[in-house]
């Protein structure tokens, strides 16, 4: 392996030397798919992935779209997500000069990058978001909900502010995403009066609840997938993004039915879905 990411490394330098048997192409994509194979292929894009090399570099290089380069991820890693790397070292507790929200409109221009917030999980909202919301619709101690966690933005918004967080997702490697960026330890100094809840991360259907009881959620806080537009995984069964637009309002309205079910009356469900065209 350290030989192979070190032959990547040459071929970042500019020369389409193929960082399999090192030899000189004039199209290193075509190259290297006819004479090692489309697995090493494959295995070449995501390690120039993985070692840093930018989108459009890995598509003139290795001559693919970027929806095939989505494609390769999300086929190889179970979600979609836009950078390969080692989680970040939390350099901000919070937002700088955070204000809430008053306003009928928000809107933000930073993407958000405190504690462990990032854009890798394509389709993820900015934080900013469920934090106005937390915020706004519920106390320390409340359960806030979010059965479409992806990468667990809500969740870490609901561990910072001191809320109980129940963490659902159908596809598996988003409960591994989301587990991995809650993995931090707040300092006694950020919290204060604030105590410390631990999200509960599990895999689940947003369309079927049955282990929640009636009326036992402050605050449903969710983005669902965008019926198609962007694919965050790859085959989950279940999967809502994989629908068509009359079978995926068919399904969402299950969602919607458990949400009025478990959310306690008088309480908030906040959800941000994006535009479908045709």
């Amino acid at each position: 392996m350290n030989h192979r990411m070190e032959a990547v490394g040459n071929a970042y330098s500019g020369d389409n030397i193929c960082p399999i048997c090192h030899i000189a192409a004039t199209s290193l994509g075509e190259h290297i798919r006819n004479a090692h194979g489309e697995e090493e292929f494959r295995r070449a894009v995501l390690e120039a992935k993985a070692g840093g090399m930018s989108d459009p570099e890995i598509g003139s290089r290795f001559g693919i779209t970027f929806k095939q380069l989505e494609k390769f991820i999300t086929e190889t890693y179970g979600i979609n997500i836009s950078a390969l790397e080692k989680p970040k070292k939390i350099k901000h507790w919070a937002p700088k000069d955070f204000r809430e929200e008053t306003a009928t409109v928000w809107s933000f221009k930073q993407r958000g990058n405190w504690v462990t917030h990032d854009g890798k999980y394509r389709g993820n909202w900015s934080p900013y978001i469920p934090r106005n919301l937390i915020l706004k619709y519920s106390k320390p101690g409340d359960v806030v909900l979010d059965y479409f966690v992806g990468g667990g933005t809500t969740a870490v918004e609901a561990k910072l502010l001191g809320r109980r967080c129940i963490a659902r997702d159908i596809n598996p490697a988003c409960i591994g995403l989301t587990s991995g960026n809650l993995d931090f330890r707040l300092p006694e100094t950020f919290l204060g009066e604030l105590s410390t809840c631990e999200p509960e991360v599990l895999v689940g259907d947003a369309r079927d609840l049955s282990d929640l009881s009636n009326n036992s959620i402050d605050l449903i806080c969710a983005h669902p997938p965008y019926a198609g537009i962007i694919s965050y995984s790859s085959k989950v069964e279940g999967d809502l993004l994989k629908l068509g637009i009359e079978e995926f309002l068919q399904e969402i309205q299950k969602v919607a039915k458990e949400s009025y079910r478990v959310l306690k009356p008088g309480r908030k469900c906040a959800i941000l879905i994006g535009d479908t065209r045709q």
